[in-house]
């Protein structure tokens, strides 16, 4: 089987940070890359930089030194405008604790992604109400997500990330707020319509039933990346 074209390369990259006279390196020259359409997780202890990584990749931060790349751009080197409107319409997030707006409904949470990466209202519409569809939420479009279940509520979560339609998903910790059974069902449920709609899919995780579901396994271990799993497709 053919390899899958790179959507991603860490080139070089270390993250270091000053605490107080000392100087803590988190990421230490970490290489990698990702292909398009693969599923990745990230595993290590608690404080080994996975978060620190996945906020890499997302332009929320940037390295001490080397460079990310998505696609064909670099965005290491994009002023914080421009990571923020390349995040807007290029990248997907599912956080551990949700992160729904309590005051809007289900069906605006998801809503609002596409409409700010500039979809027309009714397309917008139509994709919100597929999603909600796809995870089993329709019904529930009009409730606000205190009245939702903590399942739910990521799935909700998983529709916002994929409204926008873009090719990349991180994912900190998707089920770390969940019990075993609802964790279970809710990563199955991200990673089918990852899969079916070819998304790049890169999970943190310290569980091994959400590492297990991916292409290849990554380990962060002082500082270093390494693979430590692949699995290849049927």
């Amino acid at each position: 089987m053919s390899q899958p074209q790179t959507l991603i390369r860490i080139a070089h990259v270390s993250k270091r940070y000053q605490e107080g006279d000392r100087e803590r390196v988190v990421l230490a020259d970490v290489e990698a890359a990702f292909g398009a359409g693969e599923h990745i997780a990230i595993v290590g202890r608690s404080g080994s930089g996975k978060s620190t990584l996945l906020n890499l990749l997302a332009g929320l931060d940037l390295p001490s030194a080397g460079e990310i790349w998505i696609g064909g751009d670099c965005i290491s080197r994009f002023s914080d405008r421009a990571r923020t409107l390349f995040r807007r319409d290029h990248i997907g997030f599912i956080f551990q604790f949700f992160n729904l707006i309590s005051t809007l409904t289900v069906r605006e949470n998801v809503v609002l992604t596409a409409e700010l990466s500039g979809w027309k209202p009714p397309a917008a519409r139509a994709q919100t109400d597929r999603l909600l569809d796809a995870v089993g939420l329709l019904d529930r479009a009009q409730t606000f997500p205190d009245k939702l279940s903590g399942g739910e509520q990521q799935r909700v979560a998983i529709a916002r990330a994929l409204c926008a339609d873009p090719p990349l998903i991180l994912a900190d910790e998707p089920t770390g707020n969940l019990d075993a059974d609802t964790g279970a069902q809710v990563m199955g449920l991200l990673t089918a319509l990852a899969r079916e709609r070819g998304k790049t899919l890169i999970v943190v995780t310290h569980s091994s039933e959400v590492s297990a579901l991916a292409d290849r396994i990554f380990r962060l271990d002082h500082g270093r990346l390494l693979e430590v799993a692949h699995r290849h497709p049927a």
